[in-house]
């Protein structure tokens, strides 16, 4: 064997180390919870910059610190993310689909606040922890981790009780176990892995808040790969992986397909993760969105009238403040595409940011002239044509959705707007050089905001239309019970089709826009990150509304404008992380809140009326057996043989309105009723009818 040969084999070890360390971390997870913690690749981020602070920010040695990130800091996200978060989703229900919801939602908030606590730049001083000539330790702490954790789950009582969790979680309980207990400790050592593959991977990536949890969730396809159950297999694939991807760096192609070679040869865990999420059976096939998230959610009386008055407020705006508006539209687009195939079909779709990326892309291609057969076309034609494009490449989406569903369908999306972006958006032969104009006659942004406006009207009544008909009754169908839809005729996997190349049409649309907006095309701005972002906003403001969708993208855009970056991310991950308390969504909730601390009709009551209902509750009197205790002169609810019943309500003067209904005993007892109004003055005047029994 070469050096060269020995040298890339060990750099590959030590790429497949961390990236095993992240499987291992995301089985245990798994297998102690039912979740599979979107938010690893977040956690790992976050403890590279604590060590990172702890070390360069402070100047602290490196190994306390390490051990207070690890063994502390690490473990304690985890155990505060199990109580506060995950826990009580489980007391709720535990909807494997909102589950996954508040997942997603932690990592964007992870991924904000470390924005908005260490700033947005890539950081190059991380700490070494261990020397990248020296993989065998790396190595050796991953095989110690699993072999550990094999043998715990197999011949320990706590293995036991984990088993017994997985299988059934009530079941276990009720057999003693104890299910918070077990859960706390696999999201405890699931982030310490993630908190250790941050801190191993940190001094050879760039370390910001967005790179290094992309890159780690690139690699859970190790554990997608072993069915989220098999520890060796995901060491296994791991290292094969990570050796692989650092041989393949020694090819250098020629012609035409270089660039492709070169991609797959740098990103193999993207296209291992493709494969597994495309091609194996899914994971969590049971999983759907959770219904809640998915209902309609009522908009306040007169919100449509002040939504077009703000829409058109930044017409009277200028300089940066109009600059910035431009987005708004055209974001608001893109989130109406998430309304078709989340809201409407129910279908979890986290690659949306690949089809408006590509909507951009292929339109600066088309105006520039350097489409493929296809001469230079204006702006306009030139979006339209991307569009049409575009759209029927909703079928990367749309055809793994016919077979799959919740967490199965979350990766495969997922998988895909990781692919577009590695494969398209940052391959430099296709976006170098690139420039996006606007149309002409709208080179202004107020002329621009216009145009937006007009096909951002556009596509709401588009969105409404699937409301309506026949169409709207099988879309409702399929989001409220697959099984029964397809059982009543509904042709689902046409549905699904549909639904998620609409969703990419819109999608196309409101990217282009977008580009034309900013004049360039910026592939940051389509990353997979931006896709959970989009998803978790949605989400938490109502994914089948689509004034929330509008109202997603003002906050997105307001919040980035006007506040330190990241505050944005973050709120909307605060939001996604309290869907699972607020299943009716925010604005319900808050509805429901204000009319129960809304006073009553006894707060209106007169001095005398207040008086009288202290005296009532004062003087209970206890009724015969089998009656309630009640106020004296109020009647009772009869709930035995020969009891007499009634009801009462207290009126302005306080006095008591009765009516009620008895049964009557085995004796032949009477069974009597009344009813009667309170005046002003306190008196109660009744009347009643009886018969006997």
């Amino acid at each position: 064997m070469s050096s060269l040969t020995w040298d890339l084999t060990l750099a590959g070890l030590s790429v497949g180390s961390a990236a095993a360390l992240t499987g291992v971390g995301l089985i245990v997870t798994y297998r102690a919870t039912g979740v599979l913690n979107f938010a690893h690749g977040a956690i790992a981020m976050v403890c590279a910059y604590v060590l990172r602070q702890c070390v360069a920010g402070w100047g602290w040695p490196l190994w306390p610190s390490a051990a207070l990130t690890l063994l502390v800091v690490a473990p304690g996200i985890g155990v505060l993310l199990e109580r506060f978060v995950f826990r009580p989703l489980s007391v709720l229900g535990g909807d494997p689909a909102q589950t996954l919801v508040a997942s997603i939602g932690v990592f964007v908030l992870l991924v904000g606040g470390a924005a908005v606590l260490w700033g947005q730049g890539a950081r190059d001083d991380a700490p070494e922890l261990l020397m990248s000539a020296q993989p065998w330790g790396q190595l050796g702490v991953v095989l110690a981790l699993a072999v550990a954790v094999g043998a715990v789950t197999r011949w320990t009582r706590f293995g036991r009780e984990l088993r017994a969790v997985v299988d059934d979680r009530r079941l276990a309980v009720l057999g003693g176990v104890d299910a918070d207990r077990v859960a706390a400790a696999g999201w405890a050592f699931g982030s310490f892995t993630a908190g250790l593959t941050g801190v191993l991977l940190a001094p050879y990536v760039r370390l910001d808040p967005y790179g290094l949890p992309l890159l780690v969730m690139e690699v859970v396809a190790v554990a997608v790969a072993a069915r989220m159950r098999s520890l060796p297999v995901a060491v296994a694939v791991a290292l094969v992986v990570g050796v692989a991807q650092s041989q393949l760096t020694r090819l250098h192609p020629t012609g035409w397909g270089a660039p492709l070679v070169q991609a797959v040869g740098t990103n193999l865990f993207v296209v291992t993760l493709l494969v597994a999420a495309l091609v194996l059976p899914g994971v969590g096939a049971r999983d759907a969105l959770p219904r809640a998230v998915t209902t309609r959610a009522v908009a306040p009386a007169g919100a449509w009238p002040v939504a077009v008055v703000l829409f058109l407020l930044p017409l009277g705006l200028a300089g940066s403040d109009l600059h910035t508006s431009v987005q708004v539209p055209a974001l608001g687009v893109v989130l109406l595409s998430l309304v078709v195939v989340t809201g409407r079909g129910g279908q979890i779709s986290l690659g949306q940011a690949a089809y408006a990326g590509l909507g951009a892309l292929f339109t600066a291609l088309l105006a520039a002239g350097r489409f493929p057969a296809v001469p230079a076309l204006p702006e306009l034609p030139a979006l339209a044509v991307a569009v049409l494009l575009v759209a029927p490449l909703g079928v990367l989406t749309g055809w793994p959705a016919i077979h799959r569903h919740g967490l199965a369908l979350a990766l495969a999306t997922f998988a895909v707007g990781v692919g577009v972006s590695r494969f398209v958006f940052a391959q430099p032969s296709v976006t170098a050089g690139l420039a996006l104009e606007r149309p002409a006659g709208f080179d202004g942004d107020r002329a621009y905001y216009v145009l937006e406006l007009v096909l951002l009207s556009a596509a709401l009544l588009a969105v409404r239309r699937l409301r309506q008909g026949r169409t709207g009754r099988a879309l409702a169908a399929l989001r409220d019970h697959e099984g029964g839809a397809s059982a009543a005729g509904v042709p689902v996997p046409t549905l699904k089709l549909w639904a998620f190349v609409v969703g990419a049409a819109l999608a196309a649309l409101g990217g282009g826009l977008l580009g034309m907006g900013l004049r360039a095309f910026d592939p940051g701005a389509y990353d997979p990150v931006r896709g959970l972002l989009w998803f978790a906003a949605v989400v938490a403001l109502g994914a089948d509304s689509a004034l929330g969708a509008l109202a997603a993208a003002a906050l997105l855009v307001g919040l980035d404008a006007g506040a330190r970056g990241g505050v944005a991310a973050a709120t909307v991950g605060v939001l996604a992380v309290l869907v699972g308390r607020l299943p009716q969504g925010p604005y319900e909730t808050l509805r429901q809140t204000t009319r129960r601390l809304r006073p009553g009709p006894g707060s209106r009551l007169t001095p005398l009326g207040r008086a009288t209902r202290r005296r009532l509750h004062r003087h209970r009197r206890p009724g015969p057996p089998g009656l309630i205790p009640v106020p004296a002169g109020a009647t009772a609810y009869g709930t035995g043989d020969g009891g007499a019943g009634g009801g009462g309500r207290t009126g302005d003067g306080g006095g008591v309105t009765g009516g009620g209904a008895g049964r009557t005993g085995d004796g032949g007892g009477v069974t009597g009723g009344g009813a009667g109004r309170t005046g002003d003055g306190g008196g109660v005047t009744g009347g009643g009818a009886g018969r006997t029994g």
